[in-house]
């Protein structure tokens, strides 16, 4: 028995000089681990007097700032993300409506589109499009759908032929593909992006929330008078809405 637990490997650690490196999005090294032996890899040239940063994975700001403690400043992390919740596409479904028939069909949808997916979901969107696009365009689809298509849905138990594979979909829903979507699913993503954006605010609209934080973004004076936890708020917040205000963009009729 001692000759087996002296046999066992150990597993891989972190050394402290890969642990001593910062994080970027866009890194020059990263850790690499061997059956043998745990390395720090530069992927690309680095030059002499340059940092060498190391990555913790593709996070957003407020991920970084939730788990480490920093954010990067705007716009340098290329994998900052902002979140629509399924909740805010059901507002949105809702906004538009003009009769008591519209909005019972807008509930039985919600309700077919709850049996399908978490009401406390979320879509995630990047600066390229939407990560989540498999449900996003399920929800869409459900929340558009007239009234003969959802009762066949329904029969159907949510099942149906897959007209179009994950590569189409996901094409659809990268920034050049949501111009293209169908005129009924670009209003409902362009009001659910704006009820979101005006989250942040107080009553604004949407272009004075984005016009307020540029400006303060651009103020050198009044960023150093912020605190370090306002401005690295101020990073997280900023990226969030411009990626929200981009989707409203992309989805203008």
């Amino acid at each position: 028995e001692e000759e087996e637990e002296e046999s066992t490997p150990n597993p891989p650690m972190m050394v402290p000089m890969a642990d001593m490196l910062n994080h970027v999005s866009n890194h020059n090294a990263n850790l690499e681990f061997t059956p043998d032996s745990l390395k720090m890899v530069c992927v690309r040239r680095i030059s002499t007097g340059e940092e060498v940063f190391n990555t913790y994975g593709q996070m957003a700001n407020w991920q970084l700032l939730h788990m480490y403690g920093f954010t990067e400043p705007y716009p340098s992390n290329s994998n900052d993300t902002a979140d629509i919740s399924l909740h805010q596409l059901y507002k949105a479904a809702k906004a538009g409506v003009q009769s008591d028939s519209d909005l019972q069909l807008v509930e039985e949808r919600w309700e077919t589109l709850r049996r399908t997916m978490k009401e406390d979901g979320v879509f995630v969107f990047s600066n390229q499009g939407c990560l989540t696009d498999s449900e996003l365009h399920t929800a869409l689809k459900v929340m558009c759908m007239s009234k003969g298509e959802l009762s066949q849905f329904k029969d159907n138990e949510g099942w149906e032929e897959d007209d179009e594979d994950d590569e189409k979909i996901s094409q659809a829903f990268c920034n050049d593909g949501i111009p293209e979507l169908n005129a009924s699913w670009k209003r409902l993503l362009h009001e659910a992006a704006g009820l979101t954006l005006r989250l942040y605010g107080d009553g604004e609209t949407e272009d004075k929330l984005v016009d307020r934080d540029r400006v303060l973004m651009e103020d050198k004076a009044a960023l150093r008078g912020l605190s370090s936890r306002q401005w690295r708020a101020l990073q997280v917040r900023f990226g969030q809405m411009m990626i929200l205000h981009r989707l409203m963009e992309l989805t203008l009729p």
